[in-house]
């Protein structure tokens, strides 16, 4: 089974600490945020397949916290609340993927846990982009998407970017990526790899740091 990384945002510890032992127990791996803002910083640093995000916070609601995140993150997040009327619920669905009233069992927690992430997991697999954070690449599209706005890339550009992105931590020669995106057929140097690269790293601003040189050998996608 795959191993998800949930992260629980709430400002009591006596919650956090509840709600993490019931994931854990349930095989989940899970980091904690203390608000709002807490949780955007580790966004940065940690990839987290769910979040479980309180409504009432400090500094930054939840409500407030989904909408800053789904501007450029396809990341699905069930509200925790205290608050059980029809209004508050339509709203939490509204901004998220899921609402649990608090208190809540062990057993119904993990019940929609596991049918989010279900959901948002086929949804994505049906889906042929690939996401990093911001960048997201639609192989079926053929288009390549950086904080939502479309980025201009020749074929060539496309593809090498496709093929490192798909097979992410993966070195892939400059002899290799000719014979991939350009054909067998193609008399292009190994050279032409390095101008599309640059040029391609130019496009995607501090995205481009993902694609690492690795000397000597080629390059790849390292996220």
């Amino acid at each position: 089974m795959m191993s998800y990384t949930i992260m629980v945002i709430d400002d009591e510890a006596e919650m956090r600490k509840l709600i993490r032992t019931f994931l854990e127990g349930d095989g989940y791996r899970v980091v904690e945020a203390t608000d709002g803002v807490h949780a955007l910083s580790i966004l940065h640093e940690v990839r987290v397949d769910l979040c479980l995000a309180d409504v009432m916070m400090p500094y930054m609601d939840g409500f407030l916290f989904a909408q800053e995140v789904k501007r450029t993150i396809d990341l699905p997040i069930i509200f925790l609340s205290a608050k059980g009327d029809e209004l508050d619920k339509i709203k939490g669905l509204k901004h998220g993927d899921d609402y649990i009233v608090k208190p809540f069992l062990p057993g119904e927690l993990l019940a929609r846990v596991a049918s989010v992430l279900r959901r948002s997991y086929q949804r994505k697999e049906l889906h042929s982009a690939l996401t990093f954070g911001p960048l997201e690449i639609d192989k079926e599209a053929h288009r390549a998407t950086l904080n939502g706005k479309a980025l201009s890339l020749t074929l060539k550009e496309f593809g090498i970017l496709y093929v490192l992105a798909k097979h992410s931590g993966r070195v892939y020669s400059r002899d290799e990526l000719l014979q991939i995106v350009w054909g067998d057929d193609h008399d292009s140097s190994v050279r032409t790899v390095d101008t599309h690269i640059k040029t391609l790293r130019l496009k995607l601003g501090d995205e481009g740091q993902k694609i690492e040189t690795v000397w000597g050998i080629g390059y790849k996608f390292e996220v």
